[in-house]
C-alpha cells in the first residue's frame, strides 16, 4: 500500500474561494504499478509551494479532491516500467514539478498550457505520497550533495527563479558583474534566485521590510539591501552599487503593484524588470516614462522541460544550496504536524522552503 495526503471537502461540498481552508486527509492507496516507460519512485521528502495553500483556501484554478497534494519530491527509484531503459534504477532523482512544456523559449507548447502537479484536475500526479510512477523523462539525478530534504525544496521555485533570472534577464544583465535586485527576499523563488546570482558572479541586492532577512541574505551572499517601507530607499539602494554602476542591469520582482514605476528610477536605460509573480497587486501601471527609457518589462512563469534540466546541472556544477526555514522529520500520515507547516506559511514566519521529510523517521519536527 502507498499512503497519499489529499485535501478535503467540508461537508462533502466544496467552499467558497477564499473563505474556507481544507482539512488534509491520510488515504491507503494500492502501490502503483509503472506501466511502458515509467519508473516507480519511492518519495522520501516533498516541500510546499503557496500554491498548495491557495489549494486548500480554494484560491487556485482545478482544486480537486482527488490528486495528492504537492509539486516538489525527491525519491529513489524502486521499479520501472517494460520500456524504461534501465539507467535509473537505485539513483535518487528529483521530479519535474509540471509537463506540457518542453523546450521552447516562450511558452508551453501544449494547447492545454503548463500542468503543475499536485491537487489540481489539469494533472493527476502529486508528491506528498509514499510511492509514484511518472515517465522517465520527468527527472532527474539528484545533485549528491544535496540532502533529500534540499532535493525536494529545489524543483519548482528553482525553476521559477532560474527562467526569472536567466532565461528572461538574460546573460548580460544577471551574469558576471552585473547588478541585480531582487525584491522581497525571503520567499523560496527569490532565495534561489539569489543563490543563482551570486553564484553568476552578479552584485546582488535584495529588498524587505524586515531588516532580519536583509541580513539573512546579506549572509548568502547578497551585497547589500534595503528595507522599502523607509523613505528615500531607492536612493539609498543606488548610492549603495559599486564603482562604475549607476543603476541595476536587472530586477527580479515577484510584487508587482508599482514596481513598473519603481523600475525607472532603479534600472539602467533598456534595463530589465522580470515579474514572477504579483503579490501586492494582479496589474501594475505602465507609465510613459518607462517607455522613455526603453524598460523591458517580461512577464516569466515557472519553466520549461530544458530549463529545469539546466536549472539542475547548475545546482549540480556550482553546488548550490536552497534555502530551508524549517525541515519536519514525520510520518506522512501525521496529518497535525503537517498543517504545522501550513501555519508557518499562513503566518508569513519562513525564510526558505518548508519540507517534509518522510523517509522513515519518527513524527516530530526539526528546525
Amino acid at each position: 500500500m502507498s499512503k497519499a495526503v489529499y485535501i478535503a471537502p467540508i461537508d462533502g461540498k466544496p467552499g467558497k474561494p477564499g473563505q474556507v481552508y481544507y482539512p488534509l486527509t491520510v488515504r491507503n492507496l494500492p502501490q502503483p504499478s509503472p506501466q511502458g516507460r515509467e519508473l516507480l519512485v519511492k518519495l522520501t521528502a516533498a516541500s510546499l509551494n503557496h500554491r498548495d495553500l491557495f489549494l486548500r483556501q480554494h484560491l487556485y484554478p482545478g482544486v480537486t479532491f482527488d490528486v495528492p497534494l504537492l509539486a516538489d519530491g525527491v525519491g529513489e527509484v524502486v521499479g520501472a516500467g517494460p520500456d524504461a531503459s534501465g539507467q535509473w534504477k537505485g539513483k535518487r532523482v528529483i521530479l519535474n514539478p509540471g509537463v506540457g512544456w518542453k523546450d521552447s523559449p516562450d511558452g508551453p507548447e501544449e494547447p492545454t498550457g503548463y500542468r503543475i502537479m499536485g491537487g489540481t484536475k489539469v494533472y493527476n500526479k502529486g508528491t506528498l505520497q509514499e510511492y509514484i510512477t511518472i515517465d522517465e523523462s520527468e527527472v532527474e539525478e539528484a545533485p549528491a550533495h544535496l540532502s533529500d530534504a534540499e532535493a525536494a525544496a529545489l524543483p519548482l521555485t528553482g525553476l521559477t527563479g532560474w527562467r526569472a533570472l536567466v532565461s528572461k534577464a538574460g546573460e548580460k544583465n544577471s551574469g558576471n558583474g552585473a547588478a541585480v535586485l531582487i525584491t522581497g527576499i525571503g520567499g523560496g523563488v527569490a532565495l534561489i534566485a539569489l543563490r543563482f546570482a551570486v553564484a553568476r558572479g552578479a552584485h546582488v541586492y535584495v529588498t524587505s521590510s524586515s531588516q532580519e532577512k536583509i541580513q539573512k541574505a546579506i549572509d548568502l551572499g547578497a551585497t547589500g539591501g534595503v528595507n522599502y517601507k523607509e523613505d528615500g530607499w531607492e536612493k539609498k539602494l543606488l548610492a549603495s552599487l559599486p564603482s562604475g554602476k549607476k543603476n541595476f542591469d536587472a530586477i527580479i520582482d515577484g510584487a508587482g503593484g508599482d514596481s513598473i514605476e519603481k523600475s525607472v528610477k532603479l534600472l539602467k536605460a533598456g534595463g530589465v524588470l522580470s515579474v514572477y509573480g504579483m503579490t501586492v497587486s494582479p496589474k501594475m501601471t505602465f507609465p510613459m516614462s518607462a517607455v522613455l527609457k526603453n524598460i523591458d518589462v517580461r512577464g516569466s512563469t515557472m519553466g520549461s522541460r530544458k530549463e529545469f534540466k539546466d536549472m539542475i546541472e547548475f545546482v549540480k556544477a556550482k553546488k548550490i544550496h536552497p534555502v530551508i526555514s524549517r525541515v519536519l522529520k514525520a510520518q506522512i500520515d501525521d496529518l497535525p504536524a503537517i498543517d504545522g507547516l501550513f501555519e508557518d506559511m499562513k503566518q508569513g514566519k519562513q525564510f526558505g522552503k518548508l519540507v517534509i521529510d518522510f523517509s522513515g523517521a519518527s513524527s516530530g519536527s526539526k528546525l
